[in-house]
């Protein structure tokens, strides 16, 4: 981790905390000033994950929750670095996995959207970043899926990401869309951050020269950690 130059927040990368077109942010949203906490030693303390706490298909989702089959939809390999301010990689990073299934449907209790559920798949995997700080994941690309903001608005198609450090306390959570989305303009969430550069980086970008011939698209999504460019987290949007 860089402990040298101090780079102050942009305070406009990140959207403020109430919005008028996303309406649960008006029971969610702090009306009071934010207070900044020092981390203590029990914040900073373990658990440390290893690769050997990894299944080897914990990040193909396509057969990781297999009952017999693969997964149904639209096959896709994500990938894509972990990096700092200064573009330095992260290595060791766990990286949790969970999304809609091909037809918009989590495997939740609830999730009462109309859509099937597919028996092989679950939805969730995980990942460590290696050395250079690289990671890859197999999966189904998502589908849309309303929900109830402004009668029934709808979800680009998105999958979460959570990053953890070496500790829980150091936990980031976001979620990326897939380049070319017309609903991602339309979505009350994605619009409540003003800048579009801000809202670019959270779009991973269609890679043809890393597909699967006859077998997978691939996206590629860089993950920035700190600094006036990173990477917008949705439990920290005062910036991590």
């Amino acid at each position: 981790m860089d402990t040298g130059e101090f780079y102050r927040r942009d305070r406009a990368w990140h959207p403020p905390g109430f919005t008028l077109g996303y309406k649960s942010t008006a029971l969610r949203s702090p009306n009071r000033a934010l207070l900044s906490l020092p981390q203590s030693p029990a914040d900073l303390s373990g658990p440390v994950f290893g690769h050997g706490m990894i299944d080897k298909l914990d990040h193909d989702l396509i057969l990781n929750c297999s009952t017999g089959g693969e997964a149904i939809g639209e096959r896709i390999v994500v990938h894509g670095r972990v990096i700092d301010q200064n573009a330095k990689p992260v290595p060791g990073a766990l990286i949790e996995i969970w999304q809609a299934n091909a037809g918009g449907r989590y495997r939740h209790v609830r999730d009462s959207y109309v859509a099937a559920l597919d028996p092989n798949f679950g939805g969730c995997g995980r990942v460590l970043s290696d050395a250079d700080g690289n990671y890859a994941f197999r999966t189904i690309k998502p589908g849309p899926y309303p929900f109830r903001n402004n009668g029934s608005d709808w979800r680009p198609a998105h999958i979460h990401l959570s990053l953890f450090g070496s500790a829980f306390a150091q936990r980031l959570i976001t979620q990326f869309y897939f380049e070319g989305d017309p609903l991602i303009a339309k979505c009350p969430i994605v619009n409540t951050i003003r800048d579009k550069a801000a809202i670019d980086m959270l779009v991973a970008k269609l890679d043809l020269e890393n597909q699967g011939p006859f077998d997978h698209l691939t996206y590629r999504f860089d993950i920035v950690l700190r600094g006036r460019r990173s990477t917008f987290f949705e439990n920290r949007p005062e910036g991590n």
